[in-house]
């Protein structure tokens, strides 16, 4: 009990002691791994704890409910309507099958706005765009507030738990994270200042030092990442293709090899770290008033992967983010430069934290707050076989078939819309795409009833 007598200014210098070992150790820990390139398996253990954690709670919660009778919301994996894949074409020759007699020249008929009024309706209710930009439901609680909010009132077990995982997120997880993040972006800047005045010849500790900076900041959000097909890793001269879901799919995929960057020229914070980044590797970088220069892009990239000693470029098509749960489409630009393609699926693993940025609702400050105060981020990255255009492919039809495997690969939807929708209106193309569709099908109706009529 003689410690309760010492000086105040002796118990500050003691607990200012602890916390400063209690730091230097983690860091050391986790920064050490990071520079050497080696896991020792702290982050996949923490993860099976969490998963231990989150069964227990879940089961709490729905064992607390059913005491006091309340009802646990669950999420519609598949949506609100019950949508069978079926083509226009199709669904309206069902229509008229259904009441109609064959005429001479069924060049319209009252049944087909059935068709368009349905599926007018189903967009409204079900609209399998606008839901790709909000954050994925979970079917089970992950003790975060942005699933079954009021689930830690049901019990006082659960409300404890809660605020301890509130205090480990927020008084010991994210001041970490913080200190790792400045450490890996500060040594980012420094070391590539640096490597930016020696020769060119040092291009491996160049290397070096960016897959070590990446490493620190992949740390710095306790992300446990799992990489399959690694034969497939991208080659220098060609282009590497991914889905988007966040601004940190950068360091996922850059903390398991070196990529050129392509992007437009940032001021502030970013804008430093663009400028050191350039200085050492060869990145792309664009004026705010080049990047809607199609022309001077496409050369610049041409450029870039003719030179087979430089990396692959990184590209997300999609050109907006997705939340993680389909992919919509790609823009054509990077499929036409006429080089080998290596397309990347990357999926999260929602329980541990969202990694989807609606930049709608959260600034790039907030999000990455609200990144380092989860738990983790759990993700699986697949390399796919290098794909390129084939004989009498357009870049439209190349960009689809690519992003059909990636949706595959990831157990992602394939949707077709423009992740441009996000912000904008529906493009004139697509209302004339399925005026199309529909003055086709009663091109080849007339065409068959012709030929029936003739025929008898």
């Amino acid at each position: 009990m003689g410690w309760f007598l010492l000086p105040f200014d002796n118990l500050l210098c003691i607990v200012l002691g602890i916390s400063f070992t209690v730091g230097f150790s983690s860091l050391l820990v986790i920064v050490v791994p990071a520079v050497l390139g080696v896991s020792i398996g702290i982050r996949r253990l923490y993860m099976k704890s969490l998963l231990k954690v989150f069964e227990w709670a879940t089961v709490r919660m729905e064992r607390g409910a059913k005491e006091k009778n309340q009802h646990l919301y669950k999420p519609y994996s598949n949506g609100i309507i019950a949508k069978e894949l079926s083509s226009l074409e199709q669904e309206i020759q069902e229509l008229r099958a259904s009441g109609t007699t064959l005429s001479s020249e069924p060049e319209f008929e009252m049944a087909d706005i059935m068709y368009f009024c349905r599926r007018g309706v189903e967009s409204i209710v079900d609209d399998e765009v606008t839901k790709r930009f909000s954050a994925q439901e979970l079917e089970s609680w992950n003790l975060l507030t942005r699933s079954n909010f009021n689930a830690r009132h049901i019990s006082l077990r659960l409300s404890v738990l809660w605020g301890l995982g509130l205090f480990i997120r927020y008084g010991f997880l994210l001041p970490l994270r913080v200190t790792l993040a400045a450490s890996g972006i500060g040594l980012l800047v420094v070391l590539t200042t640096i490597v930016g005045f020696i020769p060119s010849g040092w291009t491996y500790l160049s290397e070096k030092i960016h897959l070590m900076s990446y490493r620190i900041c992949v740390r710095s959000l306790t992300a446990i990442i799992t990489y399959h097909n690694s034969e497939n890793k991208p080659k220098n001269g060609g282009i590497c293709v991914a889905n988007h879901t966040t601004p940190i799919d950068v360091i996922i995929l850059a903390n398991d090899g070196c990529y050129s960057m392509v992007g437009q020229i940032h001021g502030g914070l970013i804008g430093v770290v663009q400028r050191a980044m350039v200085k050492s590797s060869p990145h792309i970088w664009f004026e705010r008033s080049e990047v809607k220069d199609r022309h001077l892009v496409a050369e610049r990239l041409s450029n870039h992967v003719a030179d087979k000693t430089k990396h692959p470029i990184l590209i997300f098509p999609e050109g907006t983010c997705i939340n993680n749960t389909s992919v919509m489409m790609f823009k054509k630009g990077s499929f036409e430069i006429g080089c080998t393609v290596y397309p990347v699926a990357i999926k999260y693993d929602p329980r541990f934290g969202d990694a989807f940025w609606n930049s709608s609702k959260f600034g790039m400050v907030n999000y990455l707050l609200r990144m380092m105060s989860s738990w983790a981020i759990v993700c699986s990255v697949w390399y796919l076989p290098p794909m390129s255009r084939e004989e009498g492919e357009d870049a439209v039809q190349f960009a689809n078939r690519v992003k059909a495997a990636i949706a595959t690969q990831g157990g992602l939807v394939d949707l077709l819309w423009d992740g441009g929708l996000k912000r904008g209106k529906v493009k004139n193309t697509f209302k004339e795409e399925q005026q199309k569709l529909y003055s086709k099908v009663n091109f080849n109706n007339n065409e068959l009833l012709r030929d029936h009529f003739n025929s008898n």
